[in-house]
């Protein structure tokens, strides 16, 4: 076995209760990660839940993932999720070269984002690798109730902004090295820029999910 893919599903969700198991186009959040990873099997040879809840690793197994059981220790809200990955590397009795973290609250993903991710993962030197987009806003802090341009000058216009990205959760590929010694991102770790409109799906609230599911019906119709 050298590829797998870890979905990290906890069932504490405090802003949006059960969230990893509500409703998205008539499947469970977690759901669309998992048949993503599956429909990708090409290069995923198995797919695990993590997770500390009952409901989760139900739903999990009826759709064909593999479930590793996270104590509760380890399952708290401030809890990293390097740390998941760790634990379930640790009870998976096989050889595993690389991890590809699929985050079930980016439920939505171009179909052919994986592979061409992964091909430039194999023919990059890198430990690791993530999805970003950028970022076309005026930045700023507010200090002592004053605003401080961050990523501009004031009268500047947009379009002459230098660039900014942000990690956009989509996938995350990275070597089992990496994970051990405590990193998701390495520091030769590859960006890969995806300015797609599901990269701007980030499910946190019911707001979130309701926009989720109007970008789901409309790329279906």
């Amino acid at each position: 076995m050298k590829n797998i893919a870890i979905i990290p599903a906890r069932g504490g969700s405090k802003r949006l209760p059960n969230k990893n198991i509500l409703d998205l186009g008539g499947l469970p959040l977690l759901v669309h990660s998992i048949k993503f990873a599956q429909a990708n099997n090409a290069i995923i040879d198995l797919v695990y839940v993590s997770t500390d809840d009952e409901k989760i690793k139900e739903v999990a197994l009826h759709y064909g993932a593999q479930v590793i059981d996270r104590p509760d220790t380890i399952s708290g809200d401030l809890e990293p999720t390097i740390t998941s990955l760790q634990h379930a590397l640790s009870v998976i009795d096989s050889t595993i070269e690389n991890v590809i973290l699929l985050q079930p609250t980016n439920p939505l993903r171009p179909e052919n984002l994986l592979k061409e991710c992964f091909e430039k993962f194999e023919n990059t030197n890198c430990d690791s690798l993530f999805t970003v987009s950028s970022n076309q806003h005026k930045l700023g802090k507010i200090v002592d109730e004053k605003f401080i341009p961050f990523n501009y000058e004031i009268g500047q216009r947009s379009q002459d902004l230098d660039p900014l990205y942000f990690e956009n959760g989509l996938i995350y590929i990275t070597k089992v090295s990496c994970i051990h010694s405590g990193h998701i991102i390495s520091e030769n770790a590859l960006p890969i820029v995806i300015d797609h409109v599901f990269s701007k799906v980030d499910i946190d609230t019911q707001e979130d999910l309701e926009y989720a599911e109007y970008l789901l019906e409309k790329n279906i119709k």
